[in-house]
């Protein structure tokens, strides 16, 4: 069963491949998005990561731990809550 991961304190410096790479090292990656912002298109410091296998593995290893200068928060995603209206 497929698992989405929430990636959260990144480096601004961090790619979609960068990412990647990280995460293969624990299981199978099925895609890796590093959440940009839509007027500067500069990195806004989280991503997801869905792993076809290896994604509890993933959290144990790398929750916590340094990637590219900053420590890393690693854990499953929760489903985004829907958003009302906007005025």
């Amino acid at each position: 069963m497929s698992k989405n991961l929430y990636v959260g304190n990144l480096s601004f410096d961090t790619t979609d491949e960068t990412l990647r790479a990280l995460f293969e090292q624990h299981g199978e990656v099925d895609s890796v998005k590093v959440i940009s912002d839509r007027m500067t298109g500069r990195s806004r410091g989280f991503g997801f990561v869905e792993m076809s296998s290896g994604g509890d593995e993933a959290i144990s290893a790398l929750d916590g731990k340094e990637f590219e200068g900053r420590n890393i928060k690693v854990n499953e995603a929760k489903p985004r809550e829907p958003r009302g209206p906007r005025w």
